[in-house]
């Protein structure tokens, strides 16, 4: 094998989640913990709510929703708490990254844009309002698409709008199962970003699956220098 053929393929597109690496995921936290209590038939005390949710993000497989209606409900009331929770969850300015605009301004000069995301489609409503709609070439929301991350329809989607090969892409998102796992199923390489419902403590392991790990969308650009094999 020559140079050429061992060399990563250039990066075209890069897919963005919303919670997480856009938008502060402690909102849909919070729409949560209100939708168990309201639900709940006994007093929901938040830091047990916590120990919950925060086991469930560190085992970074399974659903929050459904981990929470088994603990605090009934698994068969997952769904019903699942809607209640969604009807409370909207983000509001202040839940924007402050790292999210100049970052997006800077990609958005060298690669093209999609957001991938488990969202309801009035998320777009919050992306324009905040600025962040001028710079997504790709939407695939899945309220829309009809399809959830890990789903490879929701990936594939994105890639046959953007008319961009798997290989070309990488996908940036802060959970193992639906982000880096849903990506790598279909051929894309993977950026975690380990804020929001990535785990509070992340193993060896879990470090090891995405090709790369960052702390913060600053550090975005060189990590995607790196998976290009540092052209400029």
């Amino acid at each position: 094998m020559n140079e050429s053929d061992s060399a990563p393929a250039p990066v075209e597109l890069v897919l963005l989640d919303v919670g997480g690496p856009i938008y502060d995921d402690a909102v849909y936290r919070d729409a949560l913990l209100r939708a168990t209590r309201e639900l709940a038939e006994r007093e929901v005390d938040e830091a047990e709510f916590l120990r919950v949710y925060d086991a469930q993000r560190q085992r970074q497989r399974g659903s929050l929703r459904t981990a929470m209606a088994e603990h605090f409900l009934t698994a068969e009331r997952r769904k019903e708490l699942s809607d209640l929770a969604e009807s409370h969850w909207e983000y509001p300015p202040g839940a924007l990254h402050p790292d999210v605009l100049p970052v997006l301004r800077r990609l958005s000069a060298r690669y093209r844009l999609a957001v991938v995301a488990n969202q309801r489609r009035l998320v777009t409503e919050a992306l324009h309002r905040d600025g962040i709609d001028q710079h997504i070439d790709v939407w695939a929301i899945s309220e829309v698409v009809g399809a959830e991350k890990p789903d490879p329809a929701i990936f594939r989607h994105a890639l046959d709008e953007a008319g961009v090969p798997a290989e070309r892409a990488v996908h940036v998102g802060n959970r193992l199962d639906t982000d880096v796992r849903g990506a790598a199923a279909v051929g894309i390489r993977s950026v975690w970003i380990t804020r929001g419902e990535a785990p509070p403590e992340p193993t060896a392991e879990q470090l090891a699956e995405p090709d790369a790990v960052i702390g913060s969308l600053d550090e975005l650009p060189a990590a995607l220098d790196a998976l290009r094999g540092g052209a400029p």
